[in-house]
C-alpha cells in the first residue's frame, strides 16, 4: 500500500521508560471513611481541622463577667421592668429554671489586646436553651438557639477597643423544640433546668471556618454523587488531597488548602459574586424561617421567637447580599410592631431593600379543613390589610408549607384575594400514596384556579445540604413540563431561619455546578414571586389538580382536642350573629358600627385557627391559653349583641311568649316551637331577625308527637313523618312515613356507639392509621327509659358505659313535624371521658346505596368514595366534614348532622360520625373531662338538597332567646329583614355573610357588604333585596376591590347569578 507517511514524531520524551513506583487504585470506601476524621472530635480533634477553627477564646473574668435576675414565675417582663431590677453575680456553670422560666444577664466583656485586631471575633453563648442579645439601650441584637447552634453572635468593631462594654441576655428555659420528656412530641418536662456552658471571646480563623464547609461539600460530593461519575471521582481525590497538604498550627497549609478546593468549588465562594455567572440555574435557593405560633410552647413564647428569628435574618442580610427571605404570617409581624418596635424597623427598610419579603397574604398558617369559608376569608381580608398597611403591597403567593391538606375552595379564595400562586410541600408527607406532580395548576370546585409548586426537595426547613440542591431535580415529578424549582431552607418550625453555614454551603453548591457540573445549578438573589413569574408563563402546558389535596396523615387531627374544636365553632357563629345586628344597627342609627372589637374577634379567632392549634397537636398550655382568648371573644359577642338589640340573651325557660323574643341570625325564615318557662310553649315562625313568640296551643285530644313502650327495652317514638324504634337504647329502625321507606338496614342498629384502639405510628395527637379499624368494638347500653314525653318533644334517655372511668349518657329525641319542614331524630350526648389511646364514634348503617357521598365544606360539597378500590379511595378513610355528611341515591338520603365534630367516614352504606380520642402527645391531658356532643339523623326525599344545608346552619345556630318587657321594646329595625334574597330566589344560594365595608369608617362611607354562595353546585339565580335605598352596587373581590357594577332595579333589588360553587361578594352603597 502507499502513500504512509513514516516520519512520525515517535513517543513522548517525558515519559519513563520505567515504571518509577507502584501505583494503586483508590480504595473509595476507604477514603470516603476518611472525610469525617478530618472535622470530627474525639481522638484526632488536637490534629484535625477542628483545632484550627479559633486563634483564640477567652472566658472569665475579669474579660467575661455576668450578673443575672430572675423573672418571677412564667412571666416574660419587657427589657425595660428586666433592667430596673438588681442583678445578683453569677458565672459559666450556674443552673436556671425550671422550664418556661426567664432569666436575664447582664454581661459585661472586654476584649483583650490579643484578640483586638483580629478579622472576626465573635461572642459565643451557649445555655442549651433559646435566647436574645439585647444591646444596653434596649435594642434586641441577635437570637440564640443553644445545643451549639447559633450560638455565635458577631461583635461590633466598637467592641474591640479595649475597654468595657455591657449588653444582656434574655435566657428563656425552653429550647428551640420545646421541653419535651424524652420524646419530640412528649408532654413538656416542667422542671427542666439548664446551665450557662459557655460565655466566651473567641477570635475565629476565617480561612479555617472557610475551609471547614468547603470540605463539608466537597465531602458530600464525593458521597453523594453517583459511583460511576467523573465528579464523584474528582471530589473524593481533592478532598483527599487536602488532607494530606493539611498542617495542625500551619495558618499557611489551611490557605493552601482552600487552594485546592477552588479546584471543584471555583474561585468565588467567599462571596456573592459566585451567582454572577450567566449560566442558567434549576434551582432557586429562598432563605425561609417557619415559625409555629404554638405548637410544643405557647403563643407568648412565639412573640421571642419571631424577635430572635427576624433579627438574626436582617444580621445575616447585610453580611450575604444575595440572602432573599420570605415569612408569612401578618400576626407575627403585628406581635413583632406591637412589642419590638426596633426590629420590625430593620424589618421594614429591608422590605424596602428587596431582601425580606412578606408573603402569603393570611393571618397566620392556618388550618384549612376545619375553618368555615368565611374563616378563610377574613385569613386573607386581615392579613392581605396588613400586609398592605404595613409595607405598601399585597402577597401574591398564599404559602401554607406545613399545613396538613388543603381545601377544594382555596383557589377560588385566593384569586379574589388578589394570589395567584400557592406554595405547599406537606403531601410528600403521604404515607399511602405518592402525590404525583411537583408543579401543577390547581383547581377549586367553581374552577378557579392557582399555580402550585411543591418543592421537590421535599422539605420547608432544608439544611441548604448538597443533597437537597440534588434533590432538587431527582425528586421532580414535572420536569416534561417545568424543571425548575424552589429549595426554601432555614431552620424552622421553632423559628431560627437560615444560619451562615447554609448561606456559605449554597455559595459552594454553586461554584461546583459551574466548575464541575452534575449538580443542577442553585441561584440565590431571587424572590418567591420571581420564581412564580416564570411558572405563570408555562400556566396553560402545566398538568391540572382538580378538587382537594387530600393529605394522608394526620387524620386524627378532624377529631382531638374536642373543646378547641366546639369553640372555634360556636366563635364562627357568633361572629356571623354579632356582624348581622352590629350593621342593621349602625346603619339605623342605633350605634356606631364595633369594627376595632369585631378586628379584636376575628383576629382572635383567626389565631386559634392555626395550623398546630385548631387540629389539636399543641401542648396543653396553648389549649389552656385558646380557652381564654375564647372566653374574651364570647364576652365581647354578649357585649356588641346586647348594645346593638339593646335586649339581653337568656335561656328559655325564663321568659314568656309576652317576655321574650327569638332571634334567627340566617338568612332564612324558621318556624319551630320553643319551650318556655313554666312548659308554656310558644311558636316563633317568620324571617327575623327577632321573631315574636306567639303561644302555642292544642286541642285536649291533638297528639303531635308520641312515644310508647310496648316492651321493657322497646321504645317507639313517632311523629307525622318519623317513627322510630329502638330497643335496648339502640336504633333498630327509622320508618320515613311519607316516603313509606326504611331507613335503617334489616338486623342492624343506628347510633351504635363503636371504640377502635389509638396508637398510630408516632405522631399521636395527629394521626389515626388505616390498621385501628381492625379493633372495631362495640359498646351496649347499660339501661334505657322515659327522658321527656311532652306535647311537642318525646325523648328517651340511655347509659352506655365505656370503662370503668368512661361513659356516655345519651337523649334520643322526636319533636313534632312542623308543615314543610323535614324532622330528625335528634341525638344530645353528655360523655364523661377518661381513656387512653381509644378512639370513640358512632355509627348509623343506612338503606341507601352510592359509591359516593357527600361532606360539607367551607362554601361547598365535596364528594369522595363510599368503597376501596383503590389506594387512593382507601386512603380516605377518615375525612373531614362540616355540619353534616350526606350519603344519598336516585330520590332518597340520609343526611348527618352535628353542632361540633368535624371527623367523618362512610364506608359502602355505613356512615361513620367521629366523637373523641385519647392521644397523650404532646398533650398528656387531651379531651380528658366531660363533653357535650349533639347530632341528628335526618332523611329527606331527593338527592342532597338545600334541605341538608339549611338543617345544617340551623341546627348549629338554635334560636337565642333575649328578654323583653313587651315587643314593643324591639326595635323596629330588627323586626323585619333589611336586606335579603327574594323567596322566588334559587334555595341552594346561602347569604352567609352581612357586614359593613372594610373602610367605612376610614372613608367616612355607609356600605353593607354581602357574602353568599351557591351550595349545591349548579347555577344559581337570586334576586337581593332591602329596605335601605341603594346608591350603587358593585360585585368585588374578599378584599372588597370593585370587580364590576350591578345593575339596581327600579323596585331597588339587583340580580345575582352564581357559578356552580362560586362565592360572590357584593357591596351596596347607600344612599
Amino acid at each position: 500500500m502507499g502513500g504512509e507517511n513514516h516520519c512520525g514524531t515517535g513517543p513522548r520524551s517525558d515519559y519513563p521508560i520505567r515504571a518509577p513506583k507502584p501505583v494503586g487504585q483508590y480504595i473509595s470506601q476507604i477514603y470516603k471513611s476518611r472525610i469525617g476524621q478530618f472535622y470530627a472530635k474525639g481522638q484526632y480533634a488536637n490534629e484535625n481541622l477542628l483545632s484550627m477553627m479559633n486563634d483564640a477564646v477567652v472566658y472569665g473574668e475579669p474579660h467575661v463577667q455576668l450578673w443575672v435576675w430572675h423573672a418571677p414565675g412564667q412571666t416574660r417582663p419587657t427589657f425595660k421592668e428586666a433592667v430596673s431590677h438588681e442583678f445578683e453575680k453569677t458565672k459559666v456553670g450556674a443552673s436556671f429554671g425550671p422550664s418556661w422560666t426567664t432569666h436575664w444577664f447582664r454581661v459585661k466583656i472586654t476584649v483583650p489586646d490579643n484578640v483586638r485586631d483580629k478579622e472576626l471575633v465573635e461572642f459565643h453563648w451557649d445555655a442549651n436553651n433559646e435566647g436574645l442579645i439585647w444591646s444596653e439601650d434596649g435594642k434586641p441584637l441577635q437570637g440564640l438557639t443553644g445545643g451549639g447552634e447559633r450560638v455565635e453572635w458577631v461583635l461590633p468593631k466598637s467592641f474591640l477597643d479595649g475597654k468595657e462594654h455591657t449588653f444582656y441576655v434574655e435566657m428563656a428555659c425552653n429550647g428551640m423544640f420545646g421541653i419535651g420528656q424524652g420524646d419530640l412530641i412528649a408532654a413538656p418536662d416542667p422542671n427542666r433546668y439548664y446551665s450557662v456552658e459557655r460565655a466566651n471571646i473567641v477570635a475565629v480563623n476565617p480561612d479555617a471556618r472557610g475551609l471547614h464547609i468547603d470540605t463539608w461539600i466537597i465531602g458530600d460530593a464525593a458521597k453523594e454523587f453517583p459511583s460511576d461519575s467523573a465528579e464523584q471521582h474528582q471530589a473524593l481525590e481533592v478532598y483527599n488531597r487536602i488532607i494530606e497538604t493539611f498542617e495542625p498550627g500551619n495558618k499557611d497549609s489551611l490557605k493552601a488548602c482552600r487552594k485546592i478546593a477552588q479546584e471543584y468549588l471555583g474561585p468565588n465562594v467567599d462571596s456573592h459574586k459566585v451567582y454572577e455567572s450567566d449560566k442558567k440555574p434549576l434551582v432557586f435557593g429562598i432563605g425561609h424561617c417557619h415559625i409555629d405560633s404554638c405548637w410544643l410552647w405557647p403563643f407568648d413564647e412565639t412573640k421571642r421567637k419571631v424577635a430572635r428569628s427576624w433579627s438574626n435574618q436582617c444580621n445575616l442580610m447585610e453580611r450575604y447580599p444575595e440572602l432573599n427571605f420570605a415569612c408569612s404570617q401578618a400576626q407575627q409581624y403585628k406581635w413583632l410592631k406591637e412589642l419590638y418596635p426596633y426590629v420590625f424597623e430593620r424589618v421594614k427598610q429591608k422590605v424596602k431593600d428587596g431582601q425580606f419579603h412578606p408573603i402569603g397574604g393570611s393571618w397566620v398558617e392556618h388550618d384549612t379543613n376545619l375553618p368555615s369559608g368565611e374563616s378563610l376569608v377574613r385569613q386573607f381580608v386581615y392579613g392581605q390589610r396588613f400586609f398592605e398597611e404595613n409595607f405598601g403591597k399585597r402577597c401574591q403567593t398564599f404559602w401554607l408549607p406545613d399545613t396538613f391538606g388543603y381545601s377544594s375552595q382555596l383557589p377560588q379564595l385566593c384569586r379574589l384575594a388578589g394570589m395567584t400562586r400557592f406554595l405547599t410541600q406537606k403531601l410528600s408527607w403521604n404515607n399511602i400514596n405518592k402525590f404525583p406532580h411537583t408543579t401543577f395548576n390547581w383547581v377549586a370546585l367553581d374552577g378557579s384556579q392557582v399555580v402550585c409548586h411543591m418543592p421537590p426537595a421535599e422539605t420547608y426547613t432544608a439544611e441548604a445540604h448538597f443533597g437537597d440542591v440534588k434533590r432538587s431535580m431527582s425528586q421532580h415529578k414535572s420536569l416534561d413540563q417545568d424543571s425548575t424549582s424552589l429549595l426554601v431552607f432555614g431552620k424552622g418550625d421553632g423559628g431560627g431561619g437560615p444560619t451562615w453555614q447554609h448561606l456559605e454551603k449554597l455559595r459552594r453548591a454553586r461554584g461546583i455546578s459551574d466548575t464541575v457540573g452534575l449538580l443542577p445549578r442553585v441561584h440565590m438573589g431571587n424572590s418567591v414571586d420571581d420564581f412564580f413569574d416564570n411558572l405563570e408563563a408555562k400556566g396553560d402546558k402545566l398538568v391540572t389538580w382538580y378538587g382537594e389535596l387530600y393529605f394522608e396523615l394526620h387524620r386524627g387531627t378532624y377529631t382531638t382536642q374536642s373543646n378547641n374544636k366546639r369553640n372555634n365553632r360556636r366563635a364562627e357563629d357568633a361572629l356571623r350573629a354579632v356582624e348581622l345586628l352590629a350593621t342593621i344597627a349602625s346603619i339605623e342609627g342605633l350605634c356606631a358600627y364595633p369594627k376595632k372589637e369585631i378586628d379584636e374577634m376575628w383576629e382572635s379567632v383567626l389565631l386559634c385557627q392555626f395550623h398546630d392549634c385548631l387540629p389539636g397537636s399543641s401542648i396543653e398550655m396553648c389549649y389552656h391559653d385558646s380557652d381564654e382568648i375564647y372566653k374574651k371573644v364570647f364576652k365581647t359577642a354578649e357585649k356588641i349583641l346586647r348594645e346593638a338589640s339593646g335586649l339581653r340573651e337568656t335561656t328559655a325557660n325564663a321568659v314568656t311568649s309576652s317576655t321574650g323574643v327569638a332571634f334567627n341570625s340566617l338568612p332564612w325564615s324558621r318556624h319551630e316551637i320553643v319551650e318556655l318557662s313554666d312548659g308554656e310553649l310558644a311558636v316563633a315562625s317568620g324571617p327575623g331577625p327577632f321573631m315574636k313568640l306567639r303561644p302555642f296551643s292544642l286541642k285536649s285530644e291533638e297528639t303531635l308527637v308520641t312515644l310508647e313502650q310496648p316492651s321493657p327495652d322497646v321504645f317507639v317514638l313517632q311523629n307525622t313523618q318519623l317513627k322510630v324504634k329502638l330497643e335496648n337504647g339502640l336504633i333498630t329502625s327509622l320508618y320515613d312515613l311519607k316516603a313509606n321507606r326504611e331507613i335503617i338496614p334489616k338486623g342492624q342498629k343506628a347510633n351504635q356507639y363503636v371504640i377502635f384502639d389509638d396508637k398510630p405510628l408516632y405522631w399521636q395527637a395527629w394521626d389515626v392509621e388505616v390498621f385501628h379499624l381492625d379493633s372495631r368494638k362495640e359498646l351496649s347500653t347499660v339501661e334505657t327509659k322515659v327522658h321527656e314525653q311532652k306535647k311537642h318533644r318525646v325523648s328517651v334517655i340511655t347509659k352506655t358505659k365505656i370503662s370503668d372511668k368512661s361513659y356516655i349518657e345519651t337523649v334520643i329525641s322526636l319533636s313534632a313535624g312542623s308543615p314543610g319542614q323535614q324532622s330528625y331524630v335528634e341525638v344530645s350526648s353528655k360523655v364523661e371521658w377518661h381513656e387512653t389511646m381509644k378512639f370513640l364514634k358512632v355509627e348509623f348503617p343506612v338503606d341507601v346505596r352510592n359509591t359516593e357521598a357527600s361532606y360539607e365544606t367551607q362554601f361547598g360539597i365535596v364528594r369522595r368514595p363510599t368503597h376501596y378500590n383503590t389506594s387512593w379511595d382507601m386512603a380516605k378513610f377518615e375525612v373531614c366534614s362540616h355540619r353534616f355528611a350526606d350519603l344519598s341515591e336516585h330520590g332518597y338520603g340520609v343526611s348527618i348532622l352535628n353542632d361540633c365534630k368535624y371527623g367523618f367516614a362512610t364506608s359502602g352504606n355505613l356512615m361513620r360520625l367521629s366523637l373523641l380520642r385519647s392521644s397523650k402527645a404532646p398533650d398528656a391531658h387531651a379531651d380528658m373531662g366531660t363533653h357535650n356532643i349533639r347530632w341528628a339523623i335526618l332523611p329527606h326525599q331527593g338527592g342532597l338538597g338545600h334541605v341538608t344545608v339549611r338543617k345544617g346552619y340551623e341546627f348549629n345556630n338554635p334560636l337565642k332567646i333575649l328578654e323583653v318587657g313587651e315587643l314593643g321594646d324591639v326595635r323596629s329595625c330588627f323586626q323585619t329583614r333589611r336586606v335579603w334574597l327574594e323567596s322566588e330566589s334559587d334555595p341552594a344560594i346561602v347569604l352567609d355573610t352581612i357586614k359593613r365595608g372594610e373602610d367605612d369608617e376610614k372613608k367616612g362611607e355607609e356600605s353593607v357588604i354581602l357574602r353568599m354562595y351557591d351550595s349545591l353546585g349548579g347555577l344559581a339565580r337570586g334576586r337581593v333585596k332591602s329596605v335601605w335605598e341603594l346608591k350603587r352596587v358593585t360585585k368585588v373581590n374578599l378584599l372588597e376591590d370593585e370587580i364590576s357594577e350591578v345593575e339596581v332595579g327600579g323596585d331597588g333589588g339587583f340580580d345575582v347569578e352564581l357559578r356552580p360553587f362560586e362565592v360572590a361578594t357584593f357591596k351596596l352603597e347607600l344612599e
